[in-house]
């Protein structure tokens, strides 16, 4: 096959843990760090030096008004054109996606993408009193341009019950996923650790992982001081773990460039296709609490324009902020949650590899370039942002993809997708839906959100701070109580007001 010189290729991929002990280091300086693994992982020369484009993912430990300039002076690289994104677990397959499109096209011949944290070290100073020493960019530094619009995330009836931590907000899906299994309390949760014992198993394989210790399903599951209730039914060990000091990078270049810099073939592996939607932003309003439109239909369409099915997929990694976000991706992908020839994971998930809030899947590509490098055929990245609401799917290749690398946004057909009536403010009595119980950070039951669907089939959202009603809710089965709900949207369950 005679390639196109444009086509797009991922030719490196660098990941780096800052641990404990080791020298203090700003996010820039690990991505700049994970740049280099990156273009030593390529086999290549002269890549960084070529740099025309670095695109950032947004970090959260600082601040920075364009950190692909900052970048670019630790490589000695003088790109063009450098981009930020806004936040979003979805947003380093986006950025790739968009890369390999602009390469394509002729707009950029070599990208860098990567994204750090140093968030570990940001909180230890923070509970000092002190502030990092680290770059600061004033004013006259234009900001640099960021990719992907910014949306509200949450609705109405969500914010009414301060309902915005994903930590809780997760929970009500994956009891929504047991009701909807037909499961137990007791069985549903040990279907849960297993499945992060698994990803666990994963981790402990993987040189770039966080944590490197296999846990058991009953280890991931018994609340103790190591690993209390966040929000019921999730202890900590079912958490992203955000904790962390990590950085990764990719690098994507033109198959021209990838030549000229020497970087044997056997390191090639091409996008193939991708494809992005979100679900609604009101978490309310979603059909279902344990679906998603959007990723069935981003993942059909991705797969589609690779010429593959589910069944011909190598490697996968699926997002794993919470077992929720697997379960339901793998369902609507039509993945096995339990296949123990190929897990849900390459790099063990974000408790485990490591969760650095909007970077986690710069290091799932970086590890993809690896696996396929060994396996062959073809592999799929599922990027998640928000509440399982955007959503960035990916499939990758070692063999150059014969119409060239395709990609589709597949919104409107989403959008045509049917909805549940939400309400922000409603009166009456419904049925118990799904819910969680937030624990205090000594393990007490604190507040419980409460999912209540209205006799017409419309949903409103609770909440619940009485000492009773909690203990009620982490101990018995309550879906499908009455709960009435008051005009301050306090949600009561039958019998225990």
């Amino acid at each position: 096959m005679s390639l196109d010189p444009r086509t797009p290729v991922l030719v490196g991929g660098g990941q780096l843990n800052r641990r404990d002990g080791e020298p203090e280091r700003e996010p820039v300086a690990l991505i700049a760090e994970a740049a280099r693994a990156a273009e030593l992982d390529s086999g290549g020369r002269g890549l960084l030096r070529a740099l025309d484009s670095i695109r950032l993912v947004r970090m959260l430990s600082w601040r920075y008004r364009d950190p692909g300039r900052l970048v670019a002076a630790e490589l000695g690289a003088s790109p063009r054109h450098t981009a930020y994104t806004g936040d979003g677990g979805n947003s380093p397959q986006a950025l790739v996606s968009g890369a390999a499109a602009d390469i394509a096209e002729g707009r950029a011949d070599v990208v860098l993408i990567g994204g750090a944290e140093a968030w570990r070290t940001r909180m230890r100073l923070r509970a000092e009193g002190k502030r990092p020493d680290w770059t600061v960019q004033d004013e006259s530094v234009t900001k640099a341009p960021v990719l992907g619009a910014a949306e509200p995330l949450l609705g109405d009836g969500e914010l009414r019950i301060g309902l915005d931590r994903p930590s809780s907000v997760y929970p009500l899906f994956e009891q929504s996923l047991r009701i909807a299994a037909g499961r137990g309390i007791d069985q549903h949760l040990k279907h849960c650790g297993e499945l992060w014992s698994r990803f666990s198993e994963v981790a402990a394989r993987n040189p770039h992982a966080w944590t490197t210790r296999a846990c058991s399903a009953e280890e991931i599951t018994t609340p103790s001081p190591a690993n209390r209730w966040i929000s019921w039914p999730y202890p900590k060990l079912m958490n992203s773990n955000n904790m962390v000091e990590q950085g990764a990078a990719v690098l994507l270049c033109s198959v021209a460039a990838a030549v000229r810099a020497g970087v044997p073939r056997e390191n090639w592996v091409f996008p193939w296709s991708s494809a992005e939607a979100h679900d609604t932003y009101a978490i309310a309003e979603r059909q279902a609490l344990h679906g998603s439109p959007a990723i069935r239909i981003a993942g059909q369409r991705a797969l589609s324009l690779a010429g593959a099915g589910a069944g011909d997929l190598g490697p996968v990694d699926i997002y794993s902020c919470f077992p929720a976000a697997v379960q339901v991706a793998a369902a609507e992908l039509g993945l096995p949650v339990d296949d123990p020839a190929r897990p849900l994971t390459i790099t063990g998930g974000l408790t485990f590899a490591g969760g650095p809030w909007n970077n986690y899947v710069t290091h799932s590509i970086a590890t993809m370039i690896t696996a396929l490098r060994e396996c062959g055929g073809k592999g799929l990245i599922t990027a998640n942002g928000g509440y399982l609401t955007k959503h960035a799917l990916g499939v990758y290749g070692t063999e150059p993809p014969p119409e060239g690398f395709r990609s589709e946004n597949v919104q409107s057909e989403v959008d045509r997708e049917p909805t549940t009536p939400a309400l922000d403010s409603w009166q009456g009595t419904g049925s118990l839906e799904s819910w969680t119980v937030v624990h205090d950070r000594g393990g007490a039951p604190e507040t419980a959100f409460l999912a209540v669907r209205t006799p017409e089939g419309a949903r409103t959202l609770a909440v619940n701070r009485e000492p009773e009603t909690l203990a009620t809710l982490v101990s018995d089965e309550m879906a499908g109580a009455p709960v009435a709900v008051g005009e301050d949207g306090t949600g009561w369950p039958e019998g225990v007001r």
